[in-house]
């Protein structure tokens, strides 16, 4: 599975809304390609797609704030998301889209309360690099406030995007009743 294909596909739900009238008009793809939301949950969505006919399900949020050093530098939507894909034996995997190409060989870092994960960054992505740690973040989130992520764009951009965890155990706990 493409993780980035799995990003632009939650971009894509999520951007729906805005969508014209007129483009809606316009043939869509194919429904079961698409992102479907399965609920609501504080800040955090549980979507689930079937791209390829493989099922794949994900919680996903959006940074509640989002700060640039310098200050004010354009970026594209970034996002935080928990996947799981049965077909891979993939359970809870942790991944953040950061809206723009990162730094070459500099991990970036996500912190819940007092614990610290390293990430490792490709491209416009990020992923926690030691994966016995996922489990033990999961946790973690389930039970904090808030999910801070650290990362340095190709450019040098310094960028520190904050998630509220209000709903992710709601989320989670959807993900894994639909995606067995």
């Amino acid at each position: 599975m493409n993780t980035t294909f799995l990003f632009r596909t939650a971009i894509a739900v999520l951007t729906a809304s805005a969508i014209s009238t007129a483009a809606q008009a316009q043939k869509k793809p194919d429904p079961a390609e698409q992102a479907v939301l399965l609920g609501q949950f504080g800040d955090w969505g549980a979507y689930k797609a079937t791209p390829g006919g493989k099922k794949v399900c994900f919680a996903l949020s959006k940074p509640t704030s989002a700060t640039t050093d310098p200050a004010g530098r354009n970026r594209d939507a970034s996002y935080a998301f928990v996947s799981t894909r049965p077909s891979e034996k993939v359970k809870n995997e942790i991944s953040v889209i950061v809206g723009y190409p990162q730094k070459p060989g500099h991990d970036a870092t996500a912190t819940v309360g007092a614990a610290n994960y390293v990430m490792y960054t490709q491209n416009d992505g990020a992923w926690v690099k030691n994966a016995a740690e996922e489990a033990q973040m999961v946790e973690a989130m389930r039970k904090g406030a808030d999910l801070v992520v650290r990362s340095e764009s190709s450019r040098g951009t310094k960028t520190t995007d904050t998630y509220s965890l209000k709903g992710i155990g709601q989320a989670l706990d959807k993900v894994a009743e639909e995606c067995k």
